[in-house]
């Protein structure tokens, strides 16, 4: 199959694009490099069967022709990352909904099929665990910049259903929780990263609030295998999944165990949301998915536990 990956150049489409071409399918990749990179995909970049484009999903007549040409596409391209969603909220809010909006109606006017990234961030603060797809949304107001990411990122979801309900488009949702991986920068404010970075050069980690807030991990492989076996299955379409790890961890143990692995010399920094953030921010203090839904849809099953996935990115920062 030829397959098109927005957003292909980022740190999870890139490995979307290695793992798919080792299944033989031709990869077409589209970004505009504003959080990916060309070194992401540096392995892959001259193979035959891998074509590249530095460019925008807002580009209507490019996206005309590249949705034709595939079979199927995963839709990656987004605003990722809390720095980054803090601190520019018009290009989060046009990213996700205005380029979702181009991709889908490509996608219905050529009938491909479709899987949307989307995230644990649409739950919101809903307090229930673990979260379950059906449950209901909780947000905080309009004036907290972090709640429009979740709700733009509903809103794909409310578009993709749509037009599964009125247009029949096979479309799959898959609401990825915290994943990790080499590649993975911390520039954006992912956490393991930014710790392991920290960890590795001696210099204190920073740990938002005060670090009882608590987080599920997954290797960014384990997360791939799960997007093409949900794509491969004729039942899961129109559908929504969690993808991700039931395996919870605090914050602040987190930065201890990584400065524990590392042998470092870092101490623990307290550094409050609104020092981080700005005035108002608002934090989830537990996210844990459901993953009874996914586990019988395609027998989903994690390889790499969080000390595998810290011990690989030991060894992909000291050498990055």
């Amino acid at each position: 199959m030829r397959i098109l990956i927005t957003g292909g150049a980022g740190f999870i489409g890139s490995h979307l694009a290695g793992t798919l071409l080792s299944e033989r399918h031709k990869i077409i990749i589209i970004d505009n490099l504003s959080t990916g990179s060309l070194k992401n995909v540096e392995n892959i970049k001259t193979k035959e069967n891998v074509e590249i484009f530095i460019d925008t999903i807002f580009n209507k007549k490019l996206m005309n022709e590249l949705v034709q040409r595939c079979d199927q596409i995963y839709h990656l391209a987004a605003a990722v990352g809390v720095q980054l969603i803090v601190n520019n909220p018009v290009e989060t809010i046009e990213t996700n909904i205005l380029g979702t909006d181009i991709v889908i109606k490509f996608a219905n006017r050529f009938n491909k099929k479709i899987f949307i990234a989307s995230t644990s961030e649409v739950y919101g603060k809903n307090d229930s665990m673990p979260f379950k797809e059906e449950f209901n949304r909780v947000y905080g107001p309009t004036n907290i910049r972090r709640w429009a990411y979740a709700e733009s990122k509903a809103i794909d979801e409310f578009l993709a259903l749509a037009y599964y309900y009125e247009k029949k488009l096979p479309v799959v949702i898959g609401r990825l929780f915290n994943t990790v991986g080499p590649r993975q920068s911390g520039q954006y404010g992912m956490v393991i990263p930014r710790f392991m970075q920290q960890a590795l050069l001696n210099h204190p980690l920073t740990v938002y609030g005060n670090g009882q807030q608590s987080r599920c991990f997954t290797h960014v492989k384990d997360v791939i295998k799960a997007m093409i076996g949900l794509m491969e299955k004729v039942d899961c379409i129109g559908k929504i999944f969690n993808i991700g790890s039931n395996d919870e961890i605090k914050i602040i143990d987190l930065a201890k165990k990584i400065i524990k692995l590392t042998n470092s010399k870092s101490k623990i920094k307290l550094i409050s949301y609104k020092e981080a953030f700005g005035e108002g921010f608002e934090d989830m203090k537990r996210r844990i998915p459901d993953l009874t839904k996914i586990c019988k849809s395609i027998n989903y099953e994690q390889k790499y536990n969080l000390n595998d996935i810290l011990q690989e990115m030991q060894e992909y920062y000291k050498i990055n």
